[in-house]
């Protein structure tokens, strides 16, 4: 065979190889490359929804490519969560979710129309924005401005009731735990969402709720409404004056909430840090952090691990929780 004939054969053979490899190398050295799907599990116009567009934006500033907020409510979140959950793990269909994804499993009942997935198993974590405490707020209208005097009026039969956004959220798990250790039965109102239940309450319909500080922060300054215990470990850095319910004798009411970003199971490890070190950088951002405060949202960041642990956690601790109340979705 003639040298020229071969050394042509060889490229070609060479050529090949590369374009067997070719998918594998471009993914891994090019992404993102095109339009990022961020989906939010909730209506547009919630605390999610709002930091999910801050992000967004962001990172599509960041990676010079469009990232779209895609929201898909319905079913406690589970609508939206089981669609990424099916996603390619090409890390172009991301979740970004509050905590509830932890729970939304435990309180819908099984069957056909249930939920599809896995809270803990089919999801990859890829960073925990943020943390945000829940604090029992009231309606200054009833005159109660401790922790103390809503028990004692609890059971003497002046409050009967407390607000929730929804059967099954965070806050409703709070409520019953609350009840628990207090020695009182405040029977839950459940709305669908913050906004309404904040009406009520600011309209003195009804005389306190357990909320994030976000929606209601604006009543809470002028007066409206007023913060008397957080369910946190310790005060947060963004009410310091408020107690947390171990200080008002109640230390094992603790439940929290936070925001974290997720891809579908076996999503790429380089993926995986392109979107941990891009969204650890964001949160550091000095034009991010006040926009987060605004939403009572304290960074937190860090390795995926740090978000995977949570949601085990949260998964673990509210599963025993929700059994023994006996709470289901609406």
């Amino acid at each position: 065979m003639p040298i020229p004939r071969r050394r042509a054969l060889a490229n070609l053979a060479g050529l090949g190889a590369l374009a067997a490899f070719g998918p594998a190398l471009a993914q891994g050295a090019a992404y993102p490359s095109k339009q990022i799907n961020l989906v939010v599990s909730y209506p547009a116009g919630g605390d999610t929804d709002a930091l999910a567009r801050l992000y967004a934006e962001k990172l599509a500033a960041r990676f010079n490519q469009p990232v779209v907020v895609e929201n898909r409510p319905g079913a406690s979140g589970t609508i939206g969560n089981a669609y990424v959950a099916k996603a390619a793990p090409d890390g172009y269909t991301l979740l970004f979710t509050p905590n509830t994804i932890s729970i939304a499993t435990l309180v819908i009942k099984a069957g056909p129309s249930g939920p599809a997935y896995d809270a803990v198993n089919d999801f990859t974590p890829i960073i925990q924005a943020g943390s945000q405490s829940l604090f029992l707020v009231v309606n200054t209208a009833t005159g109660v401005t401790s922790v103390k005097e809503l028990v004692e009026a609890a059971k003497a039969g002046k409050i009967r009731s407390y607000a929730s956004p929804g059967s099954g959220s965070p806050m409703h798990i709070l409520g019953e735990t609350f009840n628990k250790a207090a020695g009182v039965q405040i029977a839950q109102v459940p709305y669908r969402g913050s906004a309404p239940a904040i009406v009520d309450l600011v309209g003195g319909h009804i005389p306190f709720m357990y909320t994030t500080l976000g929606p209601v922060a604006q009543h809470i300054a002028s007066g409206k409404l007023a913060a008397i215990g957080v369910a946190d470990a310790k005060r947060s850095p963004l009410m310091p004056n408020v107690p947390t319910l171990a200080e008002a004798g109640y230390p094992d009411v603790l439940v929290g909430a936070w925001q974290g970003l997720m891809g579908p199971k076996g999503l790429p490890q380089n993926v995986v840090r392109t979107l941990n070190t891009a969204m650890n950088d964001i949160i550091k951002m000095p034009d991010v952090i006040p926009r987060m405060t605004t939403m009572a949202l304290v960074p937190v960041g860090g390795e995926p691990a740090v978000l995977g642990r949570a949601n085990a956690e949260d998964h673990k601790r509210y599963s025993k929780l929700i059994q023994e109340f006996g709470i289901r979705a609406e």
